[in-house]
């Protein structure tokens, strides 16, 4: 009978597990297969393409190439700048509801989870047509104001690019962060006003180290999130080709070499390269924040 339990428990994973392999471990399989070959063409290019193994040359040229290895570096400055102040936006955000009562934060939650419900790409053309010099009102509006911003400058492209996902994210990372929050023991609370302790102090000794978690949790899920950046340096590429090249992030070489150059078997090979770097990435902000949160 327990038998019959348990393979009836397992059969309500059935649907997960079939989506799993199928949409995660075949894909990520074929990809690596695909890393290992090479097309060759023979004489002037004017015959046919042959495929040869390759073995672990694709991977060589991955990550002897400049262009793919700035990429990363680009990104990951940026991550170093744009993660924080997202996550520092949000939990401000969470803290001020949380200080508030249910009804006035269940209205205010849903307010500030409006820009996370707009898809990326709908969000990006928005924010694109903002900073246009031509269309947008904010160009005309910082005029007013003695400003001459050009939000497609080189300097301009990535705190343009910033705001644009910290207005998209804040809201998701924020809700995420408020549901931790309700968790911790209203006593602790009170016990700490008695005691004359003020909002703030109460916010910073108690309710920040009960939400680390939940912290730890959501600057994973951007650093994933934000190595595979490719939508809005896309929309920016076509209205700044001079300042955002094909390869202004990962993804982008990585898009450009399967769909343009024709690439394939390269283009597998630095998913897969960006895929181990995603996870060493991952693993070491985890053990980091774990072990200070020890």
């Amino acid at each position: 009978m327990i038998r019959s339990l348990r393979w009836k428990g397992a059969a309500f994973t059935l649907p997960f597990q079939l989506g799993f392999v199928f949409l995660y471990l075949l894909p990520i399989g074929y990809a690596v297969h695909e890393s290992l070959y090479r097309e060759h063409q023979s004489g002037l290019g004017l015959g046919g393409a042959t495929t040869e193994f390759a073995g672990l040359g694709n991977y060589t040229q991955g990550l002897t190439d400049s262009a793919f290895l700035n990429s990363i570096l680009r990104v990951v400055l940026f991550a170093c700048v744009q993660i924080p102040v997202m996550l520092f936006v949000s939990l401000v955000l969470a803290l001020c509801l949380d200080a508030l009562t249910s009804r006035v934060a269940g209205r205010f939650r849903i307010l500030l989870l409006v820009p996370y419900m707009i898809p990326g790409v709908v969000a990006a053309i928005m924010w694109v047509n903002l900073y246009s010099p031509d269309v947008g009102p904010l160009t005309p509006l910082g005029k007013v104001f003695g400003f001459h911003w050009n939000f497609f400058a080189p300097s301009m492209v990535w705190p343009s690019i910033g705001n644009l996902l910290t207005w998209h994210g804040i809201g998701y990372n924020m809700v995420i962060i408020y549901s931790a929050l309700q968790g911790v023991p209203r006593e602790l609370f009170e016990a700490a006003r008695l005691d004359g302790a003020s909002e703030i102090r109460i916010a910073r000794s108690i309710k920040v180290p009960y939400v680390r978690g939940a912290l730890v949790l959501t600057g994973l899920l951007s650093i994933i999130q934000m190595l595979q950046i490719f939508n809005e340096p896309a929309l920016f590429r076509n209205v700044t080709p001079q300042t955002v090249s094909d390869s202004f992030t990962p993804i982008m070489i990585i898009y450009n070499q399967a769909f343009n150059a024709g690439n394939y078997h390269y283009a597998a090979a630095l998913s897969v390269l960006l895929a181990l770097i995603l996870g060493v990435a991952s693993f070491l902000f985890y053990r980091f924040t774990s072990k200070e949160a020890d």
